[in-house]
């Protein structure tokens, strides 16, 4: 790209099995903001293994949408996203470049940015234009969520990944009109297994309910009580930082200041103490159920509704009364 030509807002619209992420909705919503300072376009940029109804990003707020559609793109091998999101990035010379911050967008964001020769500043909440200088202030917790560290990136285009439910999403407007550009894809093969397909399916700051571990269990194989009673309730499996570093469970499943922010309905902490590290994470669920056999662990301070006692007794007596509810 021409960085000394560098202008406009370029954002990462992720498709999944045919739809957009909507965390791509949130970052044109916040763009549109940032172009009033800056005064100039903003553009999406898609990579689909199928077609989409594109004008849906221009309803949202891109004054044009870059697409390159290729059936590889189902299997999410990053270097091949990185080829053709680059392309697309060339094409459009930005000035400013998001990405949302989910599991796959986390693993990709940096390999762009190593080809574009620029910073990146991962996991923002909050995006700023400076007064003076025109530059993006890309905000972000830091030292476990005590502070937000205010950052300034050298480097073009400036590049951050923000978090998932920061922002609200942009109006529907369809009274919008913009440009949708196709691109061919780059040629290259991908190698990936049906391990990583899986994983990218599942994304934990999307669940309504989420059952969350931590160091109470004993034992990896004790996840098994936790994911039945997930099962039960339609929810997923989370876990503090505690037994994600033990190998207990993967990291895209770890909520916190170095995992995921989750904004759940029903979030059931079962054998978590509550560090202010994995607070951050989960504070802004709708309800909190702690279950712990501390009456004075941190995690009561936050919840709803506590229950003081062994997460082995109590989540199977759970399960047992909506086994019977069923």
């Amino acid at each position: 790209m021409d960085k000394e030509k560098a202008s406009g807002i370029l954002v990462f619209a992720e498709e999944r099995k045919g739809d957009v992420h909507n965390v791509a909705y949130e970052l044109l919503n916040k763009a549109q903001e940032l172009k009033e300072d800056l005064d100039c376009e903003v553009a999406s940029a898609v990579l689909s293994s199928q077609k989409l109804d594109y004008s849906e990003l221009i309803y949202r707020g891109a004054d044009k949408v870059y697409c390159i559609e290729d059936e590889k793109f189902a299997s999410p091998e990053e270097n091949y996203y990185k080829k053709n999101l680059l392309k697309i990035t060339n094409a459009f010379n930005p000035e400013i470049l998001l990405l949302g911050a989910t599991g796959f967008g986390r693993s990709l964001a940096p390999r762009l940015a190593i080809a574009l020769e620029t910073g990146l500043t991962a996991d923002c909440v909050d995006l700023q234009i400076d007064e003076e200088s025109n530059k993006l202030i890309q905000i972000r917790p830091a030292f476990s969520g005590n502070i937000l560290a205010h950052i300034k990136t050298e480097g073009l285009p400036q590049m951050a990944t923000i978090r998932y439910k920061e922002f609200t999403e942009a109006p529907r407007d369809t009274s919008r009109s913009g440009e949708i550009i196709k691109l061919e894809p780059t040629e290259g093969e991908i190698e990936v297994g049906i391990e990583k397909i899986e994983e990218r399916a599942k994304d934990i700051t999307e669940a309504k309910i989420i059952i969350a571990g931590g160091q109470g269990l004993k034992q990896p194989q004790d996840l098994d009580i936790l994911q039945d009673l997930a099962d039960k309730l339609g929810g997923m499996v989370g876990a503090s930082r505690d037994i994600v570093d033990e190998g207990y469970i993967s990291h895209a499943h770890q909520v916190g200041y170095s995992g995921a922010r989750v904004k759940p309905k029903i979030y059931i902490a079962c054998g978590i103490s509550g560090a202010t590290q994995h607070i951050v994470g989960m504070k802004e669920a709708d309800i909190i159920i702690a279950i712990n056999k501390d009456p004075s662990a941190p995690i009561f301070n936050v919840a709803d509704y506590g229950i003081v006692g062994d997460l082995y007794e109590v989540v199977p007596d759970l399960i047992a009364k909506i086994e019977d509810c069923m």
